[in-house]
This record gives structure tokens, sequence and C-alpha cells, in this order.
């Protein structure tokens, strides 16, 4: 695949310098007459890689997906007086919460989802201005990690994803803003099926960085007057793997797993907004 992008490209590239070659002399003096392309072989394959690039170029124009809640937040009045607003920001976890197959997001509520599936925490330190601290809440959760360990925007070390949660944090302290860590959720390798050409979560996500940057969260919080929500513990089993039962994929959580986070979110909520 990285041969047939690198040829795509290079594909991509060659044409403009071609056309912009000067006419020979025989050219000149040619009738102007409109050239046509040669018609290229049929080949799934580049096809595939060319649509790759083109999703890159999409991605890439907006890399933090800054337009994702843009008109959403826009709409969102100032919250009123007494208004416990709070804002979970996250990943797919997060993004997937509020959908109807999963159970009431915290019905009746004043609780705002800013998750982007497949997000990375340098993306979500660039989306936490208008994602979060525009929008005036009294708390705001934070549920990532996962990502950045599986690479999804890169190689990134524990040092790395620690130092950007951290930036959230402090940024949500100088704004008057509550914050409560929720620790990476376990994962497991149970609905592995024969065939599978994909490694297992556990390969992907390695359940020892996990508990590293689990921990460095709760210490983090304690330090510096912050909450710490643990997912983690409610949802693994004797192997210290995400249960079964909880999830569809080994990552996500399905709606027995919402069932569990939700009590341990509203709990966390109301031991933040004491403090």
């Amino acid at each position: 695949m990285k041969t047939l992008v690198l040829a795509a490209v290079m594909l991509l590239a060659v044409v403009p310098v071609a056309a912009q070659a000067p006419p020979s002399a025989s050219a000149q003096a040619a009738p102007a007459q409109q050239a046509t392309p040669p018609a290229l072989p049929s080949c799934p394959e580049l096809a595939a890689a060319l649509q790759a690039v083109a999703r890159n170029d999409a991605r890439l124009s907006d890399w933090p997906n800054l337009a994702r809640y843009r008109e959403a937040n826009r709409s969102i009045a100032t919250p009123g007086a007494g208004e416990a607003r709070v804002v979970f920001m996250g990943d797919s976890i997060t993004d997937a919460w509020p959908q109807p197959r999963f159970g009431a997001f915290f019905p009746g509520k004043p609780y705002i989802g800013r998750g982007i599936s497949g997000q990375t925490t340098p993306q979500m330190l660039l989306r936490f201005r208008p994602d979060v601290i525009a929008l005036k809440p009294k708390a705001v959760i934070i549920l990532a990690g996962t990502n950045d360990i599986a690479g999804n925007t890169g190689p990134m070390t524990d040092e790395q994803i620690s130092g950007n949660l951290a930036s959230m944090a402090e940024l949500a302290k100088a704004n008057g803003i509550r914050v409560i860590f929720s620790s990476i959720l376990p994962v497991s390798e149970y609905h592995v099926r024969p065939g599978d050409t994909a490694p297992p979560q556990t390969t992907r996500r390695p359940m020892a960085r996990i508990t590293a940057l689990n921990a460095w969260m709760k210490e983090y919080a304690a330090a510096n007057g912050h909450a710490y929500l643990d997912y983690f513990s409610a949802m693994t089993d004797a192997k210290g793997l995400l249960r079964a039962e909880l999830s569809e994929d080994d990552l996500h959580p399905n709606a027995a797993g919402y069932a569990i986070m939700a009590p341990l979110a509203e709990a966390a909520i109301q031991a933040a907004l004491r403090r």
C-alpha cells in the first residue's frame, strides 16, 4: 500500500510538470489540437491509494477537526445562573455515548458531549478552547490517550501524552473549570475471530502503557486538586482485561459498558463540583 500511495503521489506530481514544459518547435508549428491523455489501466489498488491520499488531504486541512462542533457551539447559550454545565471531552468512546442505542445520555443534565472518533491528545488540545472553554462549563471530563498509544497520529511517548493532558488541565484551571481526569479504559482480545489480519487491541494498546498513564493521571490529579474518575477498575476482569460482556470489539463499550460508566461519571462530577 505504501508503494501504491507513493506511486499515486508521484503520478499527481509528474502530470503538472509535464503540462508546464515548453512546446517543441514542431509542436509550435502544428495546428493547435486538444491532446487526449492516455487511458490508465484499471487498477483497484491504485484507485484506493488515490482515495486514501484525498482523505488524508481533507484531514490535514482541518487536522484537529475544529469544524466538527463549530456550528453546534455557536448555538449554545451562556449557562444560566446556577447551571452546572459539564463538557465531556474525548475520542470515539465519548463521541458515541449520546447515541440512543447506548441509553440516555444523562437525561435532564446540562452535560455536553465533545468527543471525536479517532482523536489523540494533541488534536484535543488544539480544540480545547472552542469545544470546552468557550462553552463556560463548571467542569470538564477528559477521557483521552488510548488513540495516542495506538499511534493514530504518529508515535507518542507516555511523557508526550501526559504533557498534553496536563496542558488541557492547566487551560481548564486557568479558566475556572474543574478538571476530571477519567482513566483510559482497558482493552481485551476476546472478540478476535479466526482469520482476522488486524492485530488485537492488546497489541495496539498494551495494557502496561494504559495502566502507567492511569497511574500518572491519578497522581497528577491528587497533586493538583483535580478529580480522578476510575472506569478502569470497574470494567476489568480477573485477567486485567476489558470484560468480554462490556464490549463488542475489545475497545469500545457497549450499552452494558456505558451503564457502568454513567454512575461513576456522575459521582465524579458531583465530587468535583463540591471542591
